[in-house]
């Protein structure tokens, strides 16, 4: 209980990155598959694009932010 309490509170909403999340999800990957994969998986779930689209996602950018996140968060469940 105690270390999965310490590994949800490590997942703290904050700016981050589209790779730090993307390696997070899935770390056996390397960058560049987890990224891709990251990708699909907002493509697939409608709700979580539609929502970050109204936040101001767009496709190339980098950087995820606090509240992009949190969407990531609350569709996909914390890494």
């Amino acid at each position: 209980m105690l270390q999965e309490k310490d590994e949800i509170s490590s997942w703290t909403v904050k700016p981050m990155s589209k790779a730090e999340i993307a390696v997070a999800y899935a770390p056996f990957l390397t960058t560049n598959a987890a990224v891709n994969r990251l990708i699909d998986w907002i493509r697939r779930n409608p709700e979580l694009t539609e929502q970050l689209n109204r936040s101001g996602y767009r496709k190339t950018q980098k950087l995820f932010t606090s509240y992009q996140v949190r969407l990531i968060f609350d569709y996909l469940g914390r890494p």
